[in-house]
């Protein structure tokens, strides 16, 4: 059996680092353990630039120097992605390229790494300029879910197979999704025992492996140690496939349904048709972008940049949806306390620039924040409490 893994490891930069800290303990460092007690181990990973910032600030620094001689001897292969997690199709141009810029300048700093070959789009949130963006900045491969396949060609679809984004011509592998939103160390052993001869391909969150998920019977462990379990790297995987067949690829998150985008709304999580706080919270973020990007030389801008990266991640809108995530160990993803941090960082950019002319932003801002909250506590009361 062949694995080839991807891990997402992200958490927000704006939240309490005790959250921090029992990510790292039961899922960063026991997936260390695991490389540094498996030596034919591989693996893709993207750790986001703002997890590496806030783990550093914490007195982890130990996860990045653990971390540097496993991406140096090739078992882990780390990609490219936006800093602080910011959801890329429904930004501008001039900060999708920050965001990215940015993680080059973080992993340089922790992991001493040049450019990498690959890219995690946050959410896997695909669109085809975010792809042109992505290529243009030297980046060579995406990973996807499925359902970005065109549906038109759904019997053509081999999930085995490396494609070409028709759009930008980045090479383009896909998540197995069924595998990638359970536990799949359950699912492998019956697989080994089996001496089932078969290629999977994973794309999860890293949090899956110990604090979203409770493995008691250490099954990832005895996976790796398998001698029938053999694993390997994304471009690993590229490498032993033909020549890319160019194909066309639909906006949608790894998140996604057909009944979302029949509805053309692939982006349900994060701009829900009709999700009136959706709609207030990018108008605050398109106001507040605005204005930072037309101040670069305020006094202020060092801290208004600051906190727009962090008002920017796409987890205030997440905590926004309602969406219920328990059958794939998430919670109800609804939480004005969550939603509130991207807003109060997003307010704060904004009133740190001195400019005076900034004033009727900064006042039409106070008055978006003010109804985002009215709206957020409103629904909380009334329907799920």
């Amino acid at each position: 059996m062949k694995w080839f893994s991807f891990l997402h490891f992200y958490q927000p930069a704006n939240i309490e680092g005790e959250i921090i800290k029992e990510a790292a303990e039961k899922s960063y460092f026991r997936l260390l353990r695991l490389f540094e007690e498996n030596s034919n181990l591989r693996m893709t990973i993207n750790v986001s630039g703002c997890l590496l910032e806030r783990m550093s600030e914490l007195g982890l620094d130990d996860f990045a120097q653990r971390l540097k001689p496993l991406i140096k001897s090739g078992r882990i292969e780390i990609v490219g992605t936006a800093a602080y997690h910011a959801f890329l199709p429904l930004l501008p141009e001039e900060e999708i390229i920050f965001q990215i810029k940015e993680q080059e300048k973080i992993l340089k700093k922790y992991l001493d790494t040049s450019r990498p070959k690959g890219f995690f789009l946050p959410e896997m949130a695909y669109s085809g300029a975010v792809a042109k963006i992505i290529k243009n900045l030297g980046y060579e491969y995406l990973i996807l879910d499925p359902i970005a396949f065109s549906p038109k060609n759904k019997k053509d679809f081999n999930a085995l197979k490396t494609y070409q984004d028709q759009a930008s011509g980045l090479k383009i592998v896909f998540r197995n999704r069924a595998w990638s939103t359970k536990y799949a160390p359950d699912h492998f052993q019956r697989s080994l025992e089996t001496e089932r001869k078969e290629t999977i391909i994973t794309a999860s969150d890293a949090e899956l492996y110990g604090l979203r998920h409770e493995d008691q019977s250490a099954e990832l462990e005895k996976v790796v140690k398998n001698s029938g379990m053999m694993t390997g790297t994304i471009s690993e995987f590229i490498l032993s496939t033909i020549s890319p067949e160019k194909i066309i690829l639909r906006s949608c998150s790894w998140e996604s349904s057909e009944r979302e985008l029949l509805a053309k709304n692939p982006y349900e999580l994060w701009r829900g048709k009709k999700n009136e706080i959706h709609r207030a919270l990018w108008g605050l973020a398109n106001l507040v972008i605005k204005a930072v990007h037309e101040n670069q030389k305020d006094s202020g801008f060092f801290w208004a940049r600051w906190h727009l990266s962090r008002g920017l991640a796409s987890c205030a809108w997440w905590w926004s949806s309602g969406h219920d995530f328990s059958r794939h160990f998430g919670p109800l993803a609804w939480s004005p306390d969550e939603l509130e941090r991207g807003v109060n960082d997003l307010l704060r950019a904004v009133r740190s620039l001195e400019n005076k002319k900034t004033r009727r932003q900064k006042i039409n801002a106070e008055k978006q924040v003010a109804r985002i909250r009215s709206l957020a506590w409103s629904k909380h009361w009334q329907k799920y409490f």
